[in-house]
């Protein structure tokens, strides 16, 4: 079993996760993102910014990352070179692409969740929008692939629905949660980013493995808020450091 916790290389200033965001932001404010929608950047552009950083986990996440027409050759080239790979999606189109993957061991097809059914369609802003997911991840598993789930925990996100949807996903068998804040991150001046990280504390105390609580920490400043995220953002990143559970557990949940 792939085991992604490992020693920092390089100097103090290197990171170690490194946020791609393979879409253009989407549209200026106050322009119809109908007109305007995200495009998808040059695959020879994503790579070398990847090659350009010594991180050893990429994070593929922004605007929905399977709406880039290079996405399956580009997580095999990544592989090739030798880096961890989290592909976030909402998995509503996992179902139509999944044959352009490879089901290697240095790929985790991360499934975004904003809480259970109800709550996520209600995000999403689409009915059916959590069971699509479900039948991406379902799929995907059938074909080999490992799967994490990437559950984001909003002001009005209710204590005990994190609960359930931590205990769901256990149910699924799935390869590893990570929890983290939908908006704001750990910006204490917000009262609605405060509540968040009070009942995100909690969820990741359910997930039932140290690793991967340690590694939703370390995600965090990546992925909170990411829909809003610039260009600045692939310039973002954070230091995987070894924690003292790192020799006790592999990457997959017990």
């Amino acid at each position: 079993m792939v085991r992604l916790a490992q020693n920092s290389r390089g100097n103090a200033a290197s990171y170690s996760i490194l946020l791609l965001t393979p879409m253009e932001p989407a549209s200026p404010s106050g322009l119809d993102s109908s007109t305007h929608p995200a495009a998808p950047r040059a695959g020879t552009e994503l790579l070398a910014r990847v090659r350009s950083v010594p991180a050893p986990v990429v994070w593929i996440g922004g605007a929905e990352p399977l709406l880039h027409p290079e996405m399956g050759q580009l997580t095999r080239c990544i592989a090739g070179i030798g880096r961890h790979i989290f592909l976030e999606t909402d998995g509503a189109l996992l179902r139509r692409r999944i044959h352009e993957f490879r089901p290697v061991s240095r790929l985790f097809l991360t499934l975004q969740w904003d809480g259970l059914e109800r709550s996520h369609d209600v995000r999403a802003g689409r009915a059916g929008a959590f069971q699509a997911g479900l039948e991406g991840m379902r799929v995907a598993r059938l074909s080999g692939f490992l799967i994490c789930v990437h559950a984001r925990v909003h002001a009005d996100t209710e204590p005990g629905e994190m609960a359930e949807l931590v205990q769901f996903a256990r149910a699924l068998d799935v390869d590893g949660i990570v929890i983290s804040p939908a908006n704001g991150g750990s910006d204490s001046a917000n009262p609605d980013a405060a509540a968040s990280q009070r009942k995100m504390a909690e969820a990741r105390k359910l997930i039932g493995s140290k690793w991967w609580e340690s590694f939703s920490r370390l995600v965090e400043p990546l992925v909170s808020g990411q829909r809003n995220a610039t260009r600045s953002a692939e310039d973002t990143g954070v230091r995987l450091e070894q924690n003292s559970h790192a020799n006790d557990e592999s990457v997959r949940l017990a």
